[in-house]
């Protein structure tokens, strides 16, 4: 289907004459109906086809937590969103109980990235903050519905240069970053529309986070272990 054939099933109402309100409203409902299933539907495959690289990833960024290190997390636009969302769900749990785990949202110096950006160049923007910041054995993930974000893969071969665990998410066929072997991981959401990629990336890491702080449980001697201690 052509894209102006699918906006046309999704928005009828756009294309013609003016539509009635009742029949409006029907295809606004209908619209949705379409976007959830196929937000879900997105989800699903993406779960079926990748439990084992999840489960692989969260094991990853557990050691790196073992090993005292920290996470440092990327994106652009609206990735750069979830870059901060990461981070604040390891620096801040939501669930009684579990530790404060140090993350660093790269995105987050306005003043740093504007600089790095006007005087040496938008790809370095991330690359300049891992130098003066990470260490061998820390973690960095890295968003990009698209895969071909330059200044994270330029961030990428750094991190991999200087120790770091890396971590992708990425959409589509995965782009140059599910071809990268500067990544140790690529979680590869198979779709074309940004939204349900970014959806799911959501839905992953929630989960991540939660499979992160099962592992650091269990070494601690597990949940029952913590409540007697």
């Amino acid at each position: 289907m052509t894209q102006g054939g699918a906006l046309h099933e999704l928005y009828p109402f756009l294309h013609g004459d003016r539509q009635d309100a009742a029949r409006l409203h029907n295809a606004l409902l209908e619209s949705v109906r379409q976007k959830a299933r196929a937000s879900y539907d997105v989800k699903q495959r993406f779960f079926t086809e990748s439990t084992d690289a999840v489960v692989a990833a969260a094991e990853a960024i557990a050691g790196v937590y073992r090993r005292r290190g920290r996470m440092f997390s990327m994106g652009n636009g609206g990735s750069s969103c979830d870059a901060a969302h990461f981070a604040v769900e390891f620096l801040h749990p939501v669930t009684a109980g579990r530790p404060a785990l140090t993350a660093t949202n790269l995105t987050a110096d306005i003043a740093m990235l504007t600089a790095v950006g006007n005087d040496v160049g938008f790809s370095h923007i991330f690359v300049r903050q891992l130098i003066a910041q990470a260490r061998s054995g820390d973690g960095l993930v890295g968003f990009s519905t698209s895969g071909n974000s330059e200044n994270l893969l330029a961030s990428f071969a750094k991190a991999k240069e200087l120790g770091l665990v890396t971590i992708g998410f990425t959409g589509n066929d995965g782009g140059k970053m599910a071809r990268d072997a500067a990544l140790d991981h690529c979680l590869v959401v198979r779709s074309d529309s940004i939204h349900r990629i970014q959806e799911t990336h959501v839905a992953i890491y929630h989960i991540l986070w939660d499979l992160v702080h099962t592992l650091l449980a269990e070494d601690r001697g597990g949940p029952m272990h913590e409540a007697a201690s």
